[in-house]
């Protein structure tokens, strides 16, 4: 009984406003095969709640310093340029590096905007069968579930808005000065990172954190109803 938790948990989460219910009689009450309700209306519950999630995770994200000032997103310097970021501060370059680190986090902030319908798109052709399988899988079950089929999907069509937003930001007019005086220093392997790859990766990845932060606090403290096919999954309640 406990593995149904989690998805109706993750419906009253992703709802903005709150309001304290019984979660013990919601399962009794609510779980496919019980009378009270069809599997398609669970489902449609399903999907609405994680619609609305990716909305609010999008929303967050979006907003100034949404990954810049999130320990938990924030993008950094490329990983595999350390030792540039590195060689560059020891070269006085520091104030010219944080800059850098700012306009990647500005340009995944940016992006972050149009993410939400490309990530609601992939949601909402979830099928009956994929939310019976969530319904009866682990706690983490669902964000597994939008990670396997989203993922690819939103990298594909993702990558130009990145790469739009990278434009916007003038995230070159940091860069270039960067790589330019690390690769003229003597024996240094030359590094030119893939920077819209990179944005695009760790912009999807914040977003699936935020989910994933968001599930976590559900299963401690769930909360709210906002729509009317939420209001019938999740019955009265209290």
């Amino acid at each position: 009984m406990k593995k149904f938790l989690l998805p109706f948990a993750i419906a009253v989460l992703m709802s903005p406003s709150c309001a304290q219910i019984n979660v013990g009689s919601i399962i009794k009450e609510n779980v496919p095969g019980s009378g009270k309700l069809s599997n398609e209306e669970v489902i449609r519950g399903l999907k609405e709640a994680l619609t609305i999630g990716s909305r609010n995770s999008s929303d967050k994200a979006s907003k100034k310093d949404g990954y810049y000032k999130n320990s938990l997103i924030k993008i950094p310097f490329p990983p595999e340029a350390r030792q540039m970021e590195s060689t560059l501060r020891n070269m006085g370059m520091s104030k010219q590096v944080n800059d850098f680190v700012m306009t990647l986090n500005r340009a995944a902030e940016d992006a972050a905007k149009k993410a939400a319908p490309i990530f609601v798109n992939a949601i909402t052709s979830m099928t009956i069968s994929d939310g019976l399988s969530i319904l009866k899988g682990k706690d983490d079950a669902a964000t597994q579930y939008l990670k396997t089929t989203t993922t690819s999907a939103l990298k594909a069509q993702f990558k130009p808005v990145v790469k739009e937003s990278i434009n916007k930001v003038q995230l070159t007019r940091y860069w270039n000065p960067l790589i330019t005086t690390y690769n003229k220093v003597p024996l240094v392997t030359k590094l030119n990172p893939d920077l819209d790859e990179y944005v695009t990766q760790k912009a999807i990845d914040g977003l699936f954190t935020l989910v994933a932060q968001e599930e976590l606090k559900i299963r401690k403290d769930p909360s709210a109803r906002v729509t009317e096919i939420l209001k019938k999954v999740f019955g009265s309640g209290n």
